[in-house]
């Protein structure tokens, strides 16, 4: 089992559990451990594989919260750090009735993650590096941090796994600006996993077939376009697959992607060269169906971490 480390946000999800109420009209809130990155380690972990979780959060209870909630499910904090006098980073999330969901961040400690706060040679020595992070490249330390971190492993020759989760709220007025950060992440990826909405806005492109393919061909790597239910796209430029889902009631999409992201990096560690064995179309055909289901799951149930399977759940889950 290789290890996986995944660097960015670990926050506080305030869901409102008023269905189909917006965040005016909504009184009733659940304090959910959330942020994509941690999400994905803690979907390994869950999962019975190896990550490591890098980020900050505020010296305060919620951090403690946090800390405490990801290493319950096995996930190895050696890399997390507290920030004094900083608030953790608070998202409240409203949930509709088919599952969708609408966020308002308020963003605290997790921008101010150091390079100088990880060993980056045993990080960069892992075989798969994710950076999955919804806030990471909107500024601070943890942006320099980020883009460092990822030049290195791309040199090192580090499995690279990226996912831009882009977050409207978030890059309100700077959409360009985020398209050409995520373009630059893209070059340096083996893997990309992104939303039908994301690939057609990154890409520029109006078909996702196309978006899909254009979005490989910018650094070379796998693409995994998520459909919700109709399954998951994947291509490397030049064949285009479809992989389908299994059905399910959702009644919550929170963390689904990051469970699938993580369903996929799991199944990949598994193997002795994930870069090789991403490539190989049967492998990842397989690895993608297990990591569907794996995302389904999760709609099943409230929450992000907490709605996490283990893997003998996915095997028993009919």
């Amino acid at each position: 089992m290789n290890n996986i480390f995944c660097i960015g946000e670990l926050l506080i999800d305030f869901i409102c559990s008023d269905i189909n109420s917006s965040l005016i009209e909504g009184s009733n809130f659940i304090k959910k451990a959330g942020g994509a990155p941690a999400n994905v380690t803690a979907a390994i972990a869950k999962l019975g594989g190896s990550a490591y979780f890098g980020g900050s959060v505020g010296e305060d209870a919620f951090g403690v919260f946090l800390k405490n909630t990801i290493e319950v499910v096995g996930v190895n904090t050696s890399y997390m750090k507290f920030i004094e006098k900083q608030n953790t980073t608070l998202a409240f999330v409203s949930l509709k009735d088919n599952g969708e969901r609408d966020f308002i961040f308020n963003r605290g400690a997790d921008e101010n993650y150091e390079l100088s706060d990880l060993e980056q040679k045993e990080v960069t020595d892992g075989k798969i590096i994710h950076f999955g992070s919804a806030t990471a490249l909107l500024g601070g330390s943890l942006k320099a941090t980020y883009t460092e971190l990822m030049e290195k492993a791309k040199v090192k020759g580090t499995f690279i796994s990226f996912d831009p989760n882009f977050r409207t709220d978030l890059w309100r007025g700077r959409t360009n600006e985020f398209i050409k950060v995520s373009r630059w992440c893209m070059k340096h990826a083996d893997f990309v996993k992104v939303s039908d909405e994301e690939a057609l806005l990154i890409s520029g492109k109006s078909n996702i077939e196309e978006a899909a393919k254009e979005i490989a061909l910018i650094g070379n790597s796998i693409v995994a376009v998520t459909l919700g239910k109709e399954g998951t796209m994947i291509t490397d430029g030049n064949f285009v697959d479809i992989i389908r889902s299994i059905n399910i009631k959702s009644i919550d999409s929170t963390g689904a992607g990051d469970a699938f992201v993580g369903a996929v990096l799991y199944r990949l560690a598994n193997l002795e060269e994930p870069k090789a064995s991403v490539r190989d179309l049967d492998t990842m055909k397989d690895v993608i169906a297990f990591a569907n289901k794996v995302g389904a799951i999760v709609c099943t149930k409230l929450g992000a971490i907490a709605a996490l399977p283990t893997l003998q759940e996915v095997n028993d889950f009919r």
